[in-house]
């Protein structure tokens, strides 16, 4: 509980300006002054209510008790009853507006703080003409100023808001909070905040997960996640993974922690939550770290930390899953996102590209206002954009979700004193939606006995050659990606002792969850006469020149072949109909030559590689249409043998 109330009425009391403590104050009433002094010793000992009690008994015996007022307003004001603190205050202004000047920062503070921006405006503005004012609270209300400016502005031009209770199967009269759905909007999992009661007053409480379903529209009764996942002391501000199968949390205090708040990871298996795990440095350090998202294809760990080298108090931070499994020393996305202020609950879009997040250093509503940024192709971030009032409003909003489709956000509010925080969805303002991605749904097998095959995939953005997603798939072969649309992409698809699967594809449209892009790959085994079509292996026009874009492939080639020491592989090229066919010939054997001057660069040794161009001998299209030249043009990899 917040002391500056009694510090600076101390201080205002022994200043001279009203004379001795306990004498001269604006009252000659002994009975509104006796009073005074039970609340006052009430209120140092935190007993507000009965402090509250006494100020109030004192005002009846003298209505225009300057120091009464004072301190109602200092009551309200930690008990974040702004409004009532609002009123009181500017009571004791009316009674005597220069007193004690510094007032007028703690008025104008409680105006903001329950919506009324243009009287806080105006109380800010008296306040810095005073002389002698603190340079922490001068930096305030020049900062919230600005805020006001901004809030005032905003409240002319709301934006489409129309707030909707999640329901009674997730909501309670306990506080839920901090939601996570999955990619297919099915799963949500959040935060509640369980209150003990013992003949009606609050003793403990105790935050635990919490997971419901969606059938025919509604969210059936939440489930508690359950041990290991929680426990005695509380658990919250999860990240779920777009397939709901494993997640990111806060936990404080627990035993062999790094630091005051931790990072840990748990999956879902068989039912059940596993023993959480300590992400350990250098995600986790001696200091605070919370409020983790994870990207769509589990490769970017977004968090909050006040850890040093920071612009602020709190700041965002970015860790990126290295190929051994660990995370990376996580850097600071700069000032295009953190400010000297405090940012907080980021979440990042299944596109992996818009972020949102709260902060209090930017121009708001007040408090934590929810902003949104896009990740440029550099990787820089846009200008933060506000989401705008009502979305934000006086009150601190953070821990917002948006799900996959980009037109639904979820985040928790107090509209009810009597059910604490709930959990409600609203359409997104299309000025602050996510980027529209699709999804792409596979089922990986044996191609000769159809049983289904765990197995690694890799999805790239063959535009800019960098891979999207890398990931495997569950025990039954699948997997389900969400990716932006109006791309050409990658696909591969590998086990070991299998050939790997490649193709490539545009994402014309949109696949929504409900009727994804399906595809059912069947891997051949390794063995002499089974053949890969290198589907993302690419040439410079009339050229037999690679292009970047296909050196991730031939590096899968290259692992199969490094993994299956003993294969002899055969590379073969193919043209379409356009040219002489000695031309054609020609060009087709010098492309193969050239996958295999690439597979012996990288340490595939030549007795393993042969080559051959077959031109438009044998195609496996029509040569009348763009599409089917292009199946023409091809590059396939045969085992042909295996080493003695």
């Amino acid at each position: 509980m917040k002391r500056k109330a009694f510090v600076w009425l101390l201080l205002f009391l022994s200043s001279g300006l009203n004379g001795v403590y306990g004498q001269n104050l604006h009252t000659s009433s002994n009975r509104a002054l006796k009073l005074y002094n039970e609340g006052k010793e009430n209120y140092n000992n935190l007993e507000y209510s009965n402090a509250e009690k006494f100020f109030r008994e004192a005002l009846k015996n003298d209505a225009r008790f300057f120091e009464a007022y004072m301190m109602l307003g200092e009551i309200y004001s930690d008990e974040g009853k702004y409004t009532e603190a609002a009123s009181n205050y500017r009571s004791a202004v009316n009674i005597d507006s220069n007193a004690y000047r510094p007032v007028y920062f703690s008025l104008a503070k409680a105006e903001m703080m329950s919506g009324d921006y243009q009287n806080s405006l105006v109380h800010y503005k008296t306040y810095l003409r005073n002389k002698g004012n603190s340079e922490k609270n001068t930096a305030i209300a020049k900062r919230n100023v600005i805020n006001c400016e901004f809030a005032i502005e905003a409240v002319k031009k709301p934006v489409q808001f129309n707030l909707i209770n999640a329901g009674s199967g997730i909501n309670t009269t306990d506080d839920e909070y901090w939601p996570s759905i999955t990619a297919d909007g099915q799963t949500l999992m959040f935060t509640r905040q369980i209150h003990s009661n013992y003949f009606g007053a609050m003793t403990s409480s105790q935050e635990d997960f919490f997971t419901s379903t969606l059938a025919n529209g509604v969210w059936q009764k939440a489930i508690n996640a359950g041990e290991p996942l929680n426990t005695a002391s509380n658990e919250g501000a999860q990240t779920l993974s777009s397939n709901g199968l494993y997640m990111y949390f806060t936990a404080c205090e627990r035993p062999g922690g790094y630091g005051s708040c931790d990072l840990y990871f748990s999956a879902f298996k068989n039912g059940v939550w596993s023993t959480p795990i300590n992400l350990k440095p250098p995600v986790n350090s001696q200091y605070w770290e919370t409020t983790p998202s994870v990207s769509a294809d589990g490769s970017t760990l977004f968090f909050s930390s006040n850890r040093p080298g920071g612009l602020g108090a709190k700041d965002i931070w970015i860790s990126r899953l290295k190929p051994d499994g660990t995370w990376s020393t996580p850097k600071n996305p700069g000032k295009n996102i953190n400010t000297e202020g405090n940012e907080m609950s980021p979440f990042i879009h299944f596109d992996g590209k818009t972020l949102y997040f709260a902060s209090d250093g930017r121009p708001g509503m007040g408090g934590y206002d929810i902003f949104m940024s896009r990740m440029n192709d550099d990787s820089t971030w846009t200008e933060p954009k506000n989401l705008g009032y009502p979305i934000n409003t006086y009150n601190d909003e953070m821990g917002l979700v948006i799900d996959a489709a980009g037109t639904t956000g979820y985040y928790s509010s107090r509209r009810d004193n009597l059910n604490g925080k709930d959990i409600f969805y609203f359409s997104l303002d299309e000025s602050v939606r996510p980027n529209s991605v699709s999804y792409l749904k596979g089922k990986v097998s044996d191609k000769e006995t159809g049983k289904l095959l765990k197995a690694d995939y890799e999805l790239i953005n063959l535009s800019n050659n960098i891979i999207s997603i890398k990931n495997s798939t569950d025990e039954s072969g699948n997997f389900l990606v969400c990716l932006p649309s109006g791309y050409n992409y990658g696909l591969n698809v590998k086990k070991d002792g299998y050939m790997f699967y490649s193709e490539n594809f545009t994402f014309e449209g949109k696949h929504s969850v409900s009727e994804p892009l399906i595809k059912r790959i069947a891997l051949n085994k390794a063995k002499i006469g089974e053949k890969i079509l290198l589907a993302n292996v690419f040439y410079e026009v009339d050229s037999w020149e690679l292009r970047k874009e296909s050196l991730a492939e031939l590096d899968n080639l290259a692992d199969l072949m490094l993994k299956s020491k003993d294969l002899i592989v055969e590379i073969d090229g193919y043209t379409d109909a356009t040219g002489s066919d000695s031309y054609n010939l020609t060009l087709s054997e010098k492309r193969a030559f050239s996958v295999v001057k690439y597979l012996n660069s990288i340490g595939i040794s030549q007795d393993r590689l042969k080559y051959k161009g077959f031109g438009n001998s044998s195609p496996v299209g029509d040569n009348v249409t763009s599409e089917g030249r292009q199946m023409n043009r091809r590059t396939e990899a045969r085992i042909i043998g295996t080493r003695k």
